[in-house]
């Protein structure tokens, strides 16, 4: 049986963009206006998660104020007065895109939607998302909300390795405890439909038109791939997921083990170094070890491709 790659354009509107990165190092792999600021609708509530997740206990109850019941837009129907839990409300979050669950999240960890905010922009700026600035918790249009296809490619990486964020935006079907076993499907119907698509979130504003963030696995390979302002956002996702993995495979660069680093000082590499490469990079890489003249305790090992460094690992000196 004869398969076939298909490849279809992702930039038909004039203003869309695509990042795809690679989920263990968060290298670029392809892209398109990979840094152009753009607002992302909804996927910021994977941002609003992740930060809910890290300053909360998922059994903590919240209770429901009239500004979050009242909020603009998709909702989980949350009702004032009512308590509910920081689980249920990520879930609710996360594969209903409720906008009243990131109000009353945002609410209970940040004291109010502007403390929220600024919470969400200080982790955005330790981790280098320098096209990122938020106002809001839900991703509803404001002027200023804005970030780029590449920034909100990390964003989804960056969350996935919390086991609970994977969790929760991995999961297909969640029955909320608070309304009458009523059940929530995921939105991202990829997740449902495509072997690999293992997590991700739906977006779309008017202004923002629809935006997509997916999580794929395949044969140990992870990519993340983003696009915003894209119609055809599924085909497109899928398209550039199987490119990645077509054409790229994991190598070895180094081994694992001790390399003389001058000669007096030896350096350990605790595990072997790969990443996902086309044939032909693999010919073009340096590895290179950065160590301080103030420090001689570790030193840095960058691995470059063409002057840039796309990895880089802590090595103890001994």
């Amino acid at each position: 049986m004869c398969s076939f790659l298909i490849f279809f354009s992702v930039t038909q509107a004039a203003n869309a963009s695509y990042a795809v990165i690679d989920a263990d190092t968060g290298r670029l792999l392809l892209g398109s206006n990979v840094h152009q600021q753009m607002p992302i609708a909804s996927l910021t509530k994977m941002w609003t998660a992740l930060i809910a997740i890290e300053n909360n206990e998922l059994d903590e109850e919240v209770e429901i104020t009239r500004q979050a019941a009242l909020s603009e837009g998709s909702s989980i129907y949350l009702e004032p007065g009512e308590k509910v839990t920081i689980e249920e409300l990520l879930y609710g979050l996360m594969l209903r895109s409720g906008n009243d669950a990131a109000y009353a999240l945002a609410e209970h960890t940040g004291g109010s939607i502007e403390g929220f905010a600024d919470m969400m922009n200080e982790k955005a700026y330790l981790y280098g998302l320098d096209n990122t600035y938020f106002t809001n918790p839900s991703g509803l249009h404001n002027d200023l909300h804005l970030s780029s296809a590449y920034d909100t490619a990390q964003m989804l990486r960056i969350a996935m390795q919390n086991e609970k964020f994977r969790k929760i935006a991995s999961t297909i079907n969640y029955k909320s405890p608070s309304k009458n076993g009523v059940t929530w499907q995921n939105k991202h119907k990829l997740l449902r439909q495509q072997v690999g698509a293992l997590a991700g979130k739906t977006g779309f504003t008017k202004v923002a038109g629809r935006t997509l963030a997916t999580y794929f696995e395949e044969d140990g390979k992870k990519v993340v791939v983003v696009t915003l302002s894209e119609s055809n956002d599924w085909q497109v996702h899928k398209s550039l997921a199987n490119k990645v993995f077509s054409e790229y495979d994991y190598v070895t660069v180094a081994e694992k083990g001790e390399y003389k680093a001058t000669e007096d000082k030896t350096i350990e590499l605790k595990k072997p170094i790969s990443i996902l490469l086309k044939p032909e990079e693999e010919k073009e890489l340096q590895n290179v070890l950065h160590l301080s003249r103030k420090q001689d305790e570790f030193g840095i090992w960058h691995v470059m491709l063409k002057n840039e460094s796309i990895y880089a690992t802590r090595v103890d000196i001994k």
